[in-house]
């Protein structure tokens, strides 16, 4: 439903009367005259249907109204001036606003961000953490890194990062009692499990075990709490390559068995069309590509 708000001169006679409890101080504030400003205000008066000013001999008295409208009116300009600052001075232009899921965030993302700062120092970077691909036209929000098919029509949508998912555990899992070593194994352990997008079923049959049944494990609502519980020895989980990377790098996981099952699902970077080719934009999505170029595939290590 559109405001029906008062123009804004009356609103710039009103804050400026106030402020010098005076027509003639505000008319020569506003480099207009005294009864242009009189005027203005007895418009802004009438719309409200309410007195703002009790007219005094010598100057002005706020009503009770008057009163009331007149820190919201000056924080309203307040605010403005803030806004037109910001864009003028740029800074608008220097900030990324990127939704991302929290689990891509928080085990591929944040680790790299500190490369992308040393190569754009001029463009700052604010995540926010979310798995639906976002309005643009009505949210604050530059680029979306998804994990998904790719179809989101009237988009500009970047594949940068195919993904293969197969299982991972603690060391002192796989070495323990009883032993993981090949995947018949996973008869005798847990299976940690995503509550969105569960595939040990596909891998399971895929690795010739139709008859393990994956149901009974933990379900974690976030695929990097399921590798946080697969460090901490609680089970077997099936990882997505890109957020078990750098645990596997440390040697925090391993992986018992060399299956993997390559995922229908990708991630994506989308922006609309319209703004694709902005700088800061396509700066991140050429450094996203760099990026999981450099990915080393993970292959699982031969025991001496």
């Amino acid at each position: 439903m559109a405001r029906r708000l008062p123009p804004l001169h009356t609103l710039r006679a009103f804050e400026a009367a106030a402020r010098n409890l005076s027509f003639t101080g505000a008319a020569e504030e506003l480099h207009d005259t005294q009864s242009a400003v009189s005027q203005q205000i007895r418009q802004l008066e009438d719309q409200l249907g309410v007195r703002l000013f009790r007219r005094l001999t010598r100057g002005l008295a706020l009503t009770d109204e008057g009163r009331l409208l007149l820190p919201v009116v000056r924080d309203a300009f307040d605010r403005l001036g803030a806004a037109f600052d910001l864009l003028h001075s740029g800074e608008m232009q220097r900030v990324l606003v990127v939704s991302v899921l929290s689990s891509f965030a928080s085990k591929w993302l944040v680790p790299r961000l500190g490369r992308f700062r040393r190569l754009h120092p001029q463009i700052e970077i604010s995540l926010f953490p979310s798995p639906a691909v976002p309005d643009f036209a009505r949210a604050d929000v530059d680029v979306a890194i998804l994990w998904g098919d790719g179809e989101w029509p009237g988009l500009k949508v970047t594949k940068f990062l195919d993904e293969e998912i197969y299982p991972v555990c603690a060391p002192g899992l796989r070495d323990g009692k009883p032993p993981l070593r090949a995947p018949a194994d996973l008869r005798r352990h847990t299976l940690l499990r995503s509550a969105t997008h569960d595939f040990w079923r596909h891998w399971l049959d895929a690795a010739g075990l139709p008859d393990v049944a994956p149901g009974q494990g933990p379900v974690f609502d976030d695929s990097s709490m399921m590798i946080e519980a697969a460090v901490d020895g609680l089970g077997v989980g099936l990882a997505r390559g890109a957020l078990a990377a750098d645990d596997l790098a440390a040697g925090r996981l391993v992986r018992p068995f060399k299956p993997a099952l390559p995922s229908p699902l990708a991630y994506y970077l989308v922006c609309p069309e319209g703004t694709a080719q902005r700088p800061k934009i396509a700066a991140f999505r050429n450094w996203l590509l760099a990026e999981a170029g450099a990915v080393p595939a993970q292959k699982p290590k031969k025991k001496r």
